[in-house]
């Protein structure tokens, strides 16, 4: 979309560009700019923006429109490629390309290298999608063992890695990973106003439009659930005690790493209630280190203590002489939250009826920004099995916490014995 003024309104007669300095909000045929920003606009101004006229073009260097069609076509394949999974739009890249290709062999070789791009990134990303259900089916298929024979698969984190250090980074190749594969155009799909009288339809139903933003959160629930399970699930409090030392120290790792979202995951789960109400198993804990965490995590003036963390690893990001320094992972919650605030709380639309371009700045500031974190590559060396448990070991539901939980540290209350109570006669 054109940002700059209509030509006439760019040029004085002396060629000097008077609206280059300009502070205050002007107005050009319907569309109202400020800073030489568009700040909004009704679409048929928009429209009628786009259409050259004998006073104003576009671009009066720019005599054949071909090049631009194909500029914006390949930024488009390259930046929201998941776009073109829908039939329709390949179809009608196919068409138009096509046309525009006929008998110029230049913009033939560039539409070619064009779509064999856009093809391996749709081969990369179906093979990655089959990659993830045959890791939720190995789970699930590890949690029917763990419940009928316990003993024979019957692990802990400890026995697979006892360095905090290797787990953080084995936890932060994970993130990385799947951050890798969420699109841009997930975050617009996430929040489609959907039917107000559809209430069993998730925002997340069409499977092919944010499904790896939806499993990016699903792996957050899943390492919380992981780390209760890890605590609630040894026999001695002695052991018990030690799984969460450990953890708080990979939380730490985490944190300096720059991984958030698993520093997160695990003060999460540390923060379950079948963890939390382990008195006597807390009673053996060094928690100094956790209190620092979770200051820093904490949620108050709207995470004020992370943001700051955040802005910080941003910086260092920008500045690094390292691939490890340019580690960034947000806490995805909080990011999603952000943009669906910012979504809701702003209208598309001014009073006026103009499209509210300065919402859409912003919540493109905030999407370029997450799309500059999940293009760095993980610069620790992969530990297969590690990460083979880090994905596939079984963990326990909430009721099965519960019931471990309460089997480790008898019930206090007669809530609790009665919940005990049925949850064994389940």
């Amino acid at each position: 979309m054109p940002q700059t003024p209509p030509f006439p309104g760019m040029f004085a007669s002396s060629g000097y560009n008077k609206n280059l300095y300009q502070t205050k909000e002007e107005d050009y045929g319907g569309l109202y700019y400020h800073d030489n920003n568009l700040v909004s606009g009704s679409l048929e101004a928009l429209i009628q923006h786009l259409v050259p006229t004998v006073a104003y073009y576009p671009d009066v260097r720019i005599r054949k429109i071909a090049p631009k069609i194909l500029q914006l076509l390949t930024e488009w394949t390259e930046t929201f490629p998941y776009d073109f999974r829908d039939e329709r739009m390949m179809r009608s890249l196919k068409e138009l390309t096509h046309r525009l290709s006929t008998g110029d062999e230049l913009y033939r070789k560039t539409v070619q290298q064009m779509t064999q791009a856009l093809i391996r990134k749709l081969a990369t990303l179906s093979q990655y999608e089959e990659a993830l259900a045959k890791i939720n089916s190995t789970v699930t298929d590890r949690l029917t063992v763990l419940k009928t024979k316990p003993q024979s698969i019957q692990r802990d984190i400890l026995t697979i890695c006892n360095d905090p250090f290797t787990l953080a980074q084995q936890l932060t190749h994970i993130e990385l990973e799947r951050l890798s594969y969420i699109g841009p155009e997930e975050f617009v799909q996430a929040f489609v106003q959907k039917d107000p009288l559809d209430n069993e339809k998730s925002c997340f139903s069409d499977h092919k439009k944010a499904s790896n933003l939806e499993a990016y959160v699903e792996w957050f629930n899943r390492l919380s659930y992981l780390v209760a399970t890890e605590i609630c699930m040894p026999v001695k409090k002695k052991h018990r005690a030690r799984v969460i030392e450990f953890f708080i120290d990979v939380a730490r790792e985490c944190f300096n790493i720059g991984n958030f979202n698993s520093l997160m995951a695990i003060i999460s789960g540390m923060n379950m209630s079948p963890v939390s109400r382990l008195k006597k198993t807390w009673g053996k804990v060094k928690t100094a280190k956790f209190d620092i965490l979770e200051h820093q995590m904490d949620p108050s003036s709207n995470f004020y203590n992370y943001r700051t963390a955040l802005r910080g690893a941003t910086q260092r990001s920008i500045t690094a002489h390292s691939s490890r320094e340019k580690i960034v992972i947000p806490f995805f919650s909080l990011l999603i939250k952000d943009i669906y605030f910012l979504n809701e709380g702003c209208a598309n639309r001014l009073p006026n009826g103009h499209v509210n371009f300065e919402k859409f700045w912003e919540l493109a500031k905030q999407v370029r920004e997450f799309m500059t974190w999940k293009k760095v590559e993980c610069p620790f060396e992969r530990d297969r099995k590690i990460l083979q448990y880090l994905l596939t070991a079984p963990v326990f539901s909430e009721d099965a916490l519960y019931l471990a939980s309460y089997e480790s540290e008898g019930p206090e209350n007669n809530m609790e014995k009665d919940r005990w109570k049925s949850l064994r006669c389940v």
